[in-house]
C-alpha cells in the first residue's frame, strides 16, 4: 500500500516533542498512524506506545509501522484509561506524548461508519465498534431535552430547539434510520438563511452526536492528569484540538497544572504548597500555515498547544 497521508501538523509536531533516540514516547490517537511512523523513525533504542480506540486502526498499524515494530506497542484502548494502558504496557514514565483529538480521516472517509453527513449510511458514529451506544440510540432514544442539550453544548448549534423538536417529531412515527435522513430533518428545521451559510447546515449537529456517542469530552480531563503524571521530568505533551470545545478544556488543564502557589495574594508565606507540574511552551496555539492548508482543508481549524513537565525539585 503506497503511504501518502500526511498527519496534520505533523513538522511542528515532532519538533515540540524534541524526540530523542532512547526515549519513550506516546500516540495516544493513532489514527492512520502519520504521526507515530515520524516519531518511530527517530527512535534508536527508544519505544513508542500506540493507542486507538478503533481497532481498524490498530489493525493497519501493523503494515505501516511494519519496518519499526521492534519498537512499537499498539494498544487497543481509550485515552480515557491512559493510566491503566501506560501501567500495562509497562510504562513508568515517559519522554512525550502526543494526541490528535476527534474523528480521524479513516473515520470520515468510510462512509459505512456513519460519520459524514455527506454520504447516506445507517447511523453509527462509533469510534470503537464495540461499544454499546451508537448514533441510533441517541436521535432515536433520547429525550428532547437531552438532545437539545447536547446540539447545543456540544455543537455550538444556534437552533438547536428547533433540531432537536424536528428530530422527536419525526421518530413519533418511524425511527431515523440513516445519516441523510437525519440531514434533511436537520435542514428542515433550519430558516433558509442558515441553508446559504458557507458551513453546511448538519456539520454543527453531526459533531454534537458523534461527541455524545464516544464520550470525547468526558475523556479529556482524566486523559490531560494521566498524561502529565506520567511525563518525565522535561518530557513534552502536545494536543491538537478540532473545535473550541476541546481546545478551552485543554487550554485551562495546562494553565492549572501550570500554576503555582494559590494562596491570596494577603498571606505573606505560602502556606498550600503547591508548585507547577508544567510549563506551558505555547502563550498561543500553533495552527497551519497557508502551504498546510491548501494541501489539507481539514487542518484549518486544528490548534496544537505544548506543554513540558518540570523538572524535579526538593521541597
Amino acid at each position: 500500500m503506497e503511504y501518502t497521508h500526511k498527519s496534520v501538523l505533523l513538522n511542528e509536531c515532532i519538533e515540540a516533542l524534541n524526540i530523542r533516540p532512547d526515549g519513550v514516547y506516546v500516540d495516544g490517537t493513532l489514527g492512520r498512524a502519520g504521526h507515530s511512523r515520524e516519531i518511530v523513525q527517530r527512535l534508536a533504542t527508544g519505544r513508542l506506545i500506540c493507542i486507538d480506540r478503533d481497532m481498524a486502526a490498530i489493525e493497519a498499524a501493523r503494515e505501516r509501522l511494519a519496518p519499526w515494530m521492534d519498537r512499537v506497542t499498539l494498544v487497543h484502548g481509550n485515552f480515557a484509561e491512559l493510566d491503566q494502558e501506560l501501567r500495562e504496557a509497562g510504562i513508568t514514565g515517559a519522554d512525550g506524548m502526543l494526541f490528535d483529538l476527534g474523528v480521524s480521516s479513516p473515520q470520515l472517509d468510510d462512509a459505512s461508519r456513519g460519520f459524514s453527513y455527506m454520504q447516506d449510511a445507517p447511523l453509527d458514529m462509533r469510534m470503537d465498534t464495540s461499544a454499546p451506544l451508537t448514533a441510533h440510540e441517541v436521535v432515536n432514544g433520547w429525550s428532547y431535552e437531552e438532545l437539545r442539550r447536547i446540539l447545543y453544548e456540544y455543537g455550538e448549534e444556534r437552533y438547536a430547539p428547533a433540531i432537536a423538536k424536528a428530530i422527536v417529531r419525526t421518530r413519533e412515527t418511524r425511527p431515523i434510520e440513516t445519516t441523510l435522513e437525519l440531514v434533511d430533518i436537520i435542514k428542515g428545521a433550519m430558516p433558509p438563511a442558515a441553508l446559504r451559510e458557507k458551513q453546511h447546515p448538519a456539520k454543527r449537529s453531526f459533531q454534537a452526536i458523534r461527541i455524545a456517542v464516544n464520550g470525547e469530552l468526558e475523556a479529556l480531563p482524566p486523559m490531560l492528569k494521566a498524561a502529565v503524571d506520567f511525563l518525565n521530568p522535561g518530557g513534552r505533551l502536545a494536543v491538537i484540538t478540532f473545535h473550541s470545545l476541546e481546545d478551552r478544556i485543554v487550554k485551562r488543564a495546562m494553565q492549572d497544572m501550570a500554576r503555582g502557589c494559590t494562596c491570596p495574594p494577603e498571606f505573606p508565606v505560602c502556606v498550600c504548597g503547591k508548585k507547577p507540574k508544567i510549563k506551558v511552551l505555547t502563550r498561543k496555539p500553533i495552527v497551519s500555515g497557508e502551504e498546510e492548508l491548501e494541501e489539507n482543508p481539514r487542518a484549518r481549524s486544528a490548534k496544537l498547544r505544548v506543554a513540558e513537565k518540570c523538572e524535579s525539585f526538593d521541597l
